[in-house]
């Protein structure tokens, strides 16, 4: 018997990029010998009672996968699955952890991996105005050039690059009450980072991006993109910055220190793979699958 799997995403999102993302890991389990399904989140409603817990598809009876591959953050259902015995990559909590970046960072920091010196600002309820105490702390904990970074965004948006006191606090402000960090502008990477694809315990694809006219090197932002070969460090770095969060795989951005040294700027739980491709020729679809099909091995006889 062949293992079979879903691949869910997000049809309520703009774009093509994340059906694309889907089609990508469909067709690498298709050549695998999977049968695979591609579904949208919207079409799996998570159902809960006193007696029952489970999901209303249009199929009926319900008839499970092996294994879910989620491409979607929509953890509530991820979670679901979980609770009906699905193995899910990447986990709910993988997810969670990853698509909040304060959460990320404290991972980050508990496995006492470099990131840039960080300031969580304190939760508020109703927008109010900056306390004096927290930004004279900020200002001379992490000085100026610094980054404005909400707890949740995608692409490099939700970045904010502020130079002086006031932009600082007109940032704060036009935040209102959304979570957010302070950060040290790492100003040896402006415009320049890296990005680590990790599966497993190895990096299986690697690429540089730069802009040479945005401190952010996305390429949604406007980035170019070219194949690199890591450095050890920087390879153990990824690995043990995708092993913090509990990740199965994760796109994962390095900037680059003063003294060259790899720094953890974010870690992507279900970062797409098409620009890598493009930029290496790797398609990362293939290792994610086989490595799937290596923890699912107990579960169906693939």
């Amino acid at each position: 018997m062949h293992a079979n799997g879903w691949i869910i995403y997000n049809d309520s999102l703009p774009g093509n990029k994340f059906i694309d993302f889907a089609q990508w890991l469909a067709n690498a389990a298709i050549r695998k010998g999977n049968q695979v399904k591609i579904i949208s989140n919207s079409d799996l409603l998570s159902f809960l009672s006193h007696e029952e817990l489970t999901l209303f598809t249009k199929e009926r009876p319900l008839s499970l996968p092996n294994y879910v591959v989620f491409t979607d953050k929509d953890i509530y259902l991820a979670r679901q699955l979980e609770l009906l015995g699905v193995r899910v990559f990447n986990s709910s909590e993988a997810i969670r952890i990853s698509d909040d970046k304060i959460a990320t960072y404290q991972q980050l920091a508990m496995a006492k991996l470099p990131i840039p010196d960080t300031i969580i600002y304190p939760k508020t309820f109703a927008p109010q105005p900056v306390k004096h105490r927290i930004l004279n702390e900020a200002i001379g904990k992490l000085g100026f050039p610094m980054i404005v970074k909400e707890a949740f965004g995608s692409f490099g948006e939700q970045v904010y690059l502020v130079r002086n006191e006031h932009d600082l606090i007109e940032n704060i402000n036009n935040l209102g009450t959304k979570a957010f960090v302070l950060q040290a502008f790492i100003a040896s990477s402006y415009g320049v980072d890296l990005r680590l694809h990790v599966v497993g315990n190895q990096v299986v694809a690697a690429m540089k991006r730069q802009s040479a006219n945005d401190f952010r090197a996305n390429i949604t932002a406007g980035g170019t993109m070219e194949a690199y070969q890591p450095s050890e460090a920087e390879r153990n770095l990824a690995i043990a910055a995708t092993r913090s969060i509990g990740a199965d795989f994760a796109g994962v951005d390095l900037l680059i220190g003063a003294d060259q040294s790899p720094i953890v700027c974010e870690i992507n739980s279900n970062a797409h793979i098409h620009n890598m491709y493009d930029a290496t020729g790797i398609n990362v679809a293939d290792f994610i699958i086989d490595y799937i099909l290596r923890e699912t091995e107990g579960v169906a006889n693939v």
